[in-house]
């Protein structure tokens, strides 16, 4: 699999390598997500043991541990003296980096637990008394990401033994366009907005085919691809037990305030809402001018690409599919993908505007970026995103999202220059920004945005 950018990442795991002493860190995330990748980049250049679980019996996990850590184990004789237990195995990779760092990597460390339940208390036990003995670095990886939670949780074995803890998370819209760097920038932003930022996923999509055909071999015919993998994230993130399958399907379905996601699955939705927004499979959107702690003005929006795609445009369709009928629903699906394309363009848009913060693009004092609306319904008034700066969070900049081939840049911008008079401050020098996807006409006085810049 390619392997691009996370240098964010690789730095959290480079700092917490270079502490000295013994390590233990937990990385996690959903499925697909590349974390295995990232974890071999990190460990390339660096003495490892690496360990899947695979929920096999203890004996057999025990043994395929071994015969990976055999060049790190000196003159121990394994098959005389095999490794008996957890317990063993973590003492015995102690010493083998007393002097000497050891990275030992249990992936899957929920698929070890499901076999030794008792394991995390026998790593806690074994950490607490090596703990001034060793130069071990021991990092667990997971993706069933309920139980790696628990194991974060007060009560849990391990809960303050993690020197580091890094949720991995899909790209971000302009990363995913180095892994479509065959596409241009329009098609990349299109491709993002179906299958968003997991890696594995912009792999599947061919670059030599159509959207449409692409769709039809991933989406559209029983067994696809993109169809079965929408079933598995559902069943994966947001099982039958709670209310996270329903929450997901309320706001696919287009209830996005929390009263009617209440009264779609009929109980509290809050805590499957706190879990599905850390995650990232969904979003709480509020207006940029106001205190999130404070607000009562939110709205929720499936953040994920492809699970937005696959239940606001695939799902629908999925019973036919599956009787063989994905060539007479391609079109309908074609231009629901339209609709559905415009809120991950103004998505990519404020992205992008955050990454010119960073950079130092739009001023020095950049304190958020994000919607805009307000609640009158006679007379309602959005905008796409706006730019705060200073301690008085003044707007520095408004702009409009496009998902048009072509926007007119002066008359967005009038009507920006008017919608910005309900902000509560601006700055005289207000910027006015206009996006579309490949070229905004009459743009005198108007910062321009395309595809190029977002994707390129």
């Amino acid at each position: 699999m390619t392997f691009v950018n996370r240098e964010d990442e690789l730095r959290a795991l480079d700092q917490w390598w270079d502490r000295p002493g013994q390590g233990m860190a937990l990385v996690w995330g959903r499925r697909r997500v590349g974390k295995t990748a990232l974890i071999e980049r990190f460990s390339a250049d660096r003495r490892t043991i690496f360990h899947t679980g695979a929920r096999r019996p203890v004996a057999d996990e025990l043994a395929i541990l071994a015969a990976a850590a055999g060049p790190y184990l000196g003159d121990r004789d394994l098959s005389l003296n095999p490794i008996r237990d957890w317990s063993d195995a973590i003492e015995t990779l102690a010493r083998a980096a007393a002097t000497e760092p050891l990275l030992l990597v249990l992936d899957e460390f929920p698929e070890l637990v499901a076999a030794a339940p008792e394991l995390p208390s026998v790593v806690r036990a074994a950490w607490d008394r090596l703990r001034s003995r060793t130069m071990l670095r021991l990092l667990l990886c997971g993706s069933a990401v309920r139980s790696v939670e628990a194991m974060r949780e007060e009560r849990a074995p391990l809960y303050g033994r993690f020197d580091l803890q890094l949720l991995v998370h899909p790209l971000r819209s302009w990363e995913s366009g180095l892994l479509l760097r065959d596409l241009d920038a329009g098609e990349r932003a299109r491709v993002w907005g179906i299958v968003g930022g997991v890696p594995l996923y912009l792999q599947w999509w061919d670059p030599d085919r159509s959207v449409r055909e692409n769709l039809l071999r991933l989406a559209c015919t029983p067994g696809g691809l993109l169809l079965s993998e929408g079933q598995l994230v559902l069943a994966t993130e947001a099982d039958e037990g709670d209310l996270s399958r329903q929450v997901l399907h309320a706001i696919g379905a287009g209830r996005t305030k929390h009263n009617e996601i209440a009264d779609a699955v009929r109980a509290d939705p809050t805590r499957s809402l706190e879990r599905l927004v850390e995650l990232r499979l969904i979003e709480r959107l509020v207006p940029v001018t106001e205190d999130r702690r404070r607000t009562r003005r939110r709205l929720y929006r499936i953040a994920d690409n492809f699970l937005a795609f696959w239940l606001g445009v695939l799902d629908p369709y999925r019973a036919e599919i599956e009787r063989g009928l994905g060539t007479t629903v391609i079109r309908p699906i074609l231009e629901d993908l339209e609709n559905h394309m415009g809120p991950r363009w103004e998505q990519a848009f404020r992205d992008h505007l955050r990454r010119l913060a960073v950079a130092g693009e739009l001023g020095e004092d950049v304190v958020a970026v994000g919607p805009f609306w307000t609640a009158a319904a006679e007379e309602p008034n959005e905008m796409d995103a706006v730019v705060l700066a200073g301690r008085r969070r003044e707007a520095v900049l408004v702009g409009e999202a496009k998902w048009a081939r072509v926007a007119d840049g002066q008359r967005e911008g009038r009507l920006l220059r008017a919608k910005a008079q309900a902000l509560p401050r601006v700055r005289e020098d207000l910027e006015i920004a206009v996006c579309a996807r490949e070229q905004v006409r009459s743009s005198a006085g108007v910062r321009v945005f395309t595809a190029e810049d977002l994707f390129g």
